[in-house]
């Protein structure tokens, strides 16, 4: 006698994700009403800066990083923000914060002439220094992610910080490769930041 196949959970399921593995933050708020999501934007982060590995960016994200950990701590000491998802150097991927609510990850920025790009965006957060390159496993995350977002959401465009917040922010700075990621997707090139071919 065979058993029927258990079925598969569904991708989505109250915005999170099924492919990643879920940590909840604290630091989320709802999105405003009738917003569409429309917007992904693409970080960089590491702590401390340039070291790779360990729990404190999950730490930093659910408000638990020990503080006297290590010296440049202090100088983020106190920070509340999150970032929807989060892609380890080896593409494990994780999320803090449901798509359908407003994570912290832009801050004061602008895209399209529209401010305040955390209330219509989802932001990912790749492991990485700004300006260094990014593993070939976070781009094999990232592609797919960004199709699963479109499938639910009306993306009309993908973006670095660093072009929502100019002069404020740098990352994921010039080591992303922005046609290595439009070739995956097979978006066209008004998606992209200027000059992707």
């Amino acid at each position: 006698m065979t058993t029927a196949p258990e079925p598969r959970r569904p991708l989505w399921q109250h915005g999170w994700y099924r492919h990643a593995r879920a940590l909840p933050s604290p630091n989320f708020g709802p999105r405003p009403a009738n917003t569409a999501i429309d917007l992904i934007v693409v970080h960089s982060i590491s702590l401390p800066p340039g070291e790779f590995g360990g729990d404190h960016v999950q730490a930093l994200f659910t408000n638990t990083l020990d503080w006297d950990a290590h010296p440049y701590f202090q100088t983020i000491r106190g920070l509340e923000v999150s970032a929807h998802f989060f892609i380890r150097r080896d593409g494990a991927l994780w999320q803090f914060v449901s798509v359908d609510d407003r994570a912290w990850h832009a801050g004061a920025s602008c895209f399209g002439g529209r401010d305040n790009c955390n209330d219509y965006s989802v932001g990912i957060e790749l492991e990485g220094l700004e300006g260094g390159r990014f593993e070939p496993a976070q781009y094999a995350a990232l592609a797919p992610l960004c199709r699963a977002l479109a499938a639910r959401h009306p993306i009309a465009a993908i973006a670095g910080h660093e072009h929502i917040a100019p002069g404020r922010k740098h990352d994921p700075g010039p080591g992303f490769d922005w046609p290595r990621l439009r070739r995956a997707l097979r978006w066209p090139a008004h998606r992209f930041p200027p000059g992707v071919a």
